[in-house]
């Protein structure tokens, strides 16, 4: 299989498959494909994988790519403005992905749930209680909200992050959630109540924006619904005629 990555920072990835190559991706991924991809949606896995899937936040069925008649390409971009990366799985490391994260990967990579080790994260972490486990052999895409920031944390080595940012890790690194200080700065410092602990070994891939940072910088610039089109959902005016919202 041969990639290519486009773009800055609303990134697409092209992945050309030979006869026999498979990938799949979150449902809704794909962006385009070649007139010879077969696409096919289903439970992957079975249905407990499905369900386990349900639980980590990604959708129940996923969506499979391969060609006939020869190569073929399908692409794949995020669900917001950012970027990505490709992890090569050698079948040693198995690596811990936050549930926005996962974009697409080739057939022989494995998607399960893996359970946090600690349950501060769970009530507090802004995660769930689950996360994804990815193994396997072979090419997988995350992608970030914003730009990738790679740490590698040597034995013992902590590093504190604002929850949300922590995309992905290897399962090597131990990961728990703290009070971000004392009650004054958790409640006044603007930086949150709780912040993420990852303590190495291992590489650690954090994302420079959220979406709930999207969400909340986009709110104030967004159409207000007024109070008349808001009693009136109907579409129709008092005399009974439809009302285009003109005179």
């Amino acid at each position: 299989m041969k990639y290519k990555t486009f773009g800055k920072n609303l990134q697409v990835v092209a992945l050309q498959l030979s006869a026999g190559e498979e990938v799949y991706g979150e449902a809704g991924a794909m962006v385009y494909m070649t007139g010879n991809m077969n696409m096919e949606t289903k439970a992957r896995g079975g249905i407990m994988k499905g369900l386990k899937r349900k639980l980590s936040g990604e959708s129940f069925f996923m969506t499979e790519f391969t060609p006939a008649g020869g190569t073929g390409i399908v692409a794949f971009g995020g669900n917001c403005p950012g970027t990505i990366k490709t992890l090569k799985l050698d079948g040693n490391k198995q690596y811990m992905v936050q549930k926005e994260g996962f974009l697409c990967a080739e057939s022989s990579i494995d998607l399960d749930i893996g359970f946090q080790k600690k349950f501060g994260g769970a009530f507090f972490g802004g995660h769930g209680l689950i996360l994804q486990k990815m193994s396997g052999k072979g090419n997988l895409f995350i992608h970030a909200a914003g730009d990738f920031i790679e740490k590698d944390l040597k034995q013992g080595e902590v590093l504190k992050v604002s929850t949300g940012h922590s995309l992905a890790w290897e399962d090597s690194v131990d990961f728990d959630i703290e009070r971000s200080g004392n009650v004054k700065s958790m409640l006044f410092s603007g930086e949150g109540m709780f912040v993420t602990t990852l303590r190495g070994p291992g590489k650690v891939w954090l994302q420079s924006m959220t979406l709930e940072q999207l969400a909340s910088g986009l709110k104030p610039h967004l159409p207000k619904q007024s109070s008349s089109s808001s009693n009136n959902k109907s579409g129709f005016s008092k005399s009974g005629s439809i009302s285009f919202g003109g005179k």
